[in-house]
C-alpha cells in the first residue's frame, strides 16, 4: 500500500510525528504505518522558534538522518516552503523527493515579524498550481498535504473560509487538506463532505476519539509537536529530580 492509498483505508491513518532518528525508530517499533516530521519539534530541538527560523539545509540534514533510521514512508513538514517563489519552493521539494520523501505539508500562512498570518488564498493557490506543474513535469509524485490555518488563527468565518480555500486548493493540485485546531464534530463532518480531498486533523485537547473521527470522515490524524512537548516536560522533571535529590537513584534504578 503506497502513501496515497494509506489515506483511503477503513480507518484514519494515524501518522507518527517525529523529530529525529530516535523518535522515528520508536514509531516504527510501535507499528505505525507512516511518519511525518513536526517542524515545531525539530525547531525546538535545534533551539529555534517555529516558523522557518531554521534554514532549509538544517531541516534537510535532520530529514536525512530520519530517513537513514527507518523504512517507513516519510512526509516532511516544509512549513511555507522555505522560499519566496514557486521555483524556490519546488527546488526544495525536489531535494526531498530525491531523498525518498513521499509527501510534504505545505501551509498557507507565514510568520512575519513574529506574527503568523494567512496568505491570500488566490495567491497561495496560484503558487501551489505552479509547484504541482513543475513537479509533474519532472515526474516527482509528491503527496502535497496543504495546511490551512483558518482555525488555528481563529478566523472570524473559519468554516466558510476553510471551505473556500479547500475547494481552491483542490483545483490547484493539493492531494490532502490539513486543518489544525479543528475539533467540532459538525465542522469536521462538513469539511469531509464538501471537500473532495483526504481530511487531516491534529491532536487537540477536545478532539474526539479516533474511531469517532473515522465516522465523521477524517482520513489522517497527526500529532503535531504534542508528543515532543510532553517528553520535554518529562525531561525537565527528571533533571529537577536529580538536582533536588542529589542522586541518580530515580534514573538508573
Amino acid at each position: 500500500m503506497d502513501f496515497t492509498e494509506l489515506h483511503h483505508q477503513n480507518k484514519p491513518l494515524l501518522i507518527a510525528n517525529v523529530w529525529d532518528a530516535g523518535s522515528a525508530r520508536a514509531a516504527q517499533r510501535s507499528g505505525y504505518q507512516a511518519l511525518g516530521t513536526s517542524s515545531a519539534a525539530i525547531a525546538a530541538m535545534l533551539g529555534y522558534e517555529d516558523g522557518e527560523a531554521m534554514s532549509f539545509d538544517e531541516l534537510f540534514y535532520i530529514v536525512t538522518r530520519i530517513k537513514s533510521a527507518t523504512c517507513l514512508p516519510l512526509s516532511v513538514d516544509v512549513e511555507a516552503g522555505f522560499g519566496e517563489t514557486a521555483n524556490e519552493m519546488t527546488t526544495n521539494l525536489k531535494r526531498l523527493a530525491q531523498l525518498g520523501v513521499v509527501g510534504v505539508n505545505l501551509e498557507d500562512s507565514r510568520v512575519v515579524n513574529g506574527v503568523r498570518q494567512l496568505d491570500n488564498a488566490v495567491t497561495f493557490a496560484s503558487r501551489l498550481k505552479e509547484i504541482r506543474k513543475q513537479l509533474a513535469d519532472e515526474n516527482y509524485p509528491l503527496f502535497i498535504n496543504v495546511r490551512t490555518d483558518t482555525f488555528l488563527l481563529n478566523h472570524q468565518q473559519a468554516l466558510q473560509e476553510t471551505l473556500l480555500r479547500g475547494r481552491l486548493y483542490e483545483q490547484s493540485g493539493a492531494d490532502g487538506l490539513f486543518v489544525p485546531c479543528l475539533t467540532a464534530e459538525n465542522d469536521i463532518e462538513t469539511l469531509s463532505r464538501e471537500i473532495n480531498l483526504p481530511l487531516n486533523i491534529m491532536c487537540m485537547p477536545d478532539l474526539p476519539r479516533f474511531d469517532r473521527l473515522g465516522q465523521l470522515g477524517v482520513n489522517r490524524i497527526s500529532m503535531g509537536n504534542f508528543v515532543h512537548s510532553a517528553l520535554q516536560l518529562k525531561l525537565e522533571n527528571i533533571m529537577q529530580t536529580i538536582q533536588s535529590q542529589q542522586s541518580f537513584a530515580g534514573v538508573v534504578g
